[in-house]
């Protein structure tokens, strides 16, 4: 089970076929507890142009919504979740996200200022046994494409805390991958949101990149 949103993305990008077309989908993730998972509207959108400009990623151009309950979360190898609040999973949709990463698929947890206290307790009830662990900086998703010798960028500050990534990892392979007080998805965003520098967000976009290009070819 592991292998088949790999082989699913070879068939989808086109390595058997000359003249396919893009069908490989991400998706954002749809959650209860009142927090705004909807955040970011512009990021994933601008994340699959860069992706498909400079990695030739030929992704679908617009994300997906997908419910953590929802059987539809298995037709995407790459899920995105962020927000600024709550979150709360029932036990059915954490045995299906679990299940979900389990067979193969790829959770990444975008901490949007606010997010972290409740998403550490959800996602104790998809892994009870698992923690999350800081991933060192030679850790392979800071070196893709991109190298980030220094971990991830900082977006925007908020607490004077370092950026942070941090994993879930289950029988050596990992699942989740948890991007905390950078802000990489406002870095992903129309440059006419926050203002940031092109700099900031060229670096965002690399990393988000990096994550991506992990999420699909890691064993």
């Amino acid at each position: 089970m592991k292998q088949y949103f790999k082989i699913i993305i070879l068939l989808q990008f086109g390595f058997f076929s000359a003249f396919a077309q893009p069908t490989v989908k991400i998706a954002k993730l749809k959650y209860n507890g009142g927090g705004d998972w909807y955040a970011n509207k512009t990021a994933l959108p601008n994340l699959i142009n860069f992706c498909n400009r400079n990695l030739q990623m030929e992704l679908v151009a617009d994300e997906d919504m997908v419910e953590v309950g929802s059987p539809e979360l298995f037709l995407y190898p790459y899920i995105y979740m962020t927000g600024h609040g709550n979150v709360v999973f029932s036990n059915q949709e954490a045995e299906n996200l679990r299940n979900y990463l389990i067979g193969g698929g790829f959770l990444h947890i975008d901490d949007n200022y606010g997010l972290d206290k409740f998403v550490r307790l959800e996602m104790k009830k998809v892994f009870p046994n698992l923690e999350f662990v800081e991933l060192p900086f030679t850790h392979p998703i800071y070196h893709q494409k991109y190298n980030f010798d220094n971990g991830l960028p900082k977006v925007h500050e908020h607490d004077g805390k370092p950026p942070q990534g941090f994993g879930l990892l289950y029988e050596g392979r990992l699942v989740c991958f948890y991007s905390y007080e950078c802000d990489l998805g406002n870095g992903w965003e129309d440059q006419s949101t926050y203002n940031d520098p092109e700099a900031v967000r060229q670096e965002a976009l690399k990393a988000g990149a990096n994550i991506l290009t992990f999420a699909f070819t890691q064993d």
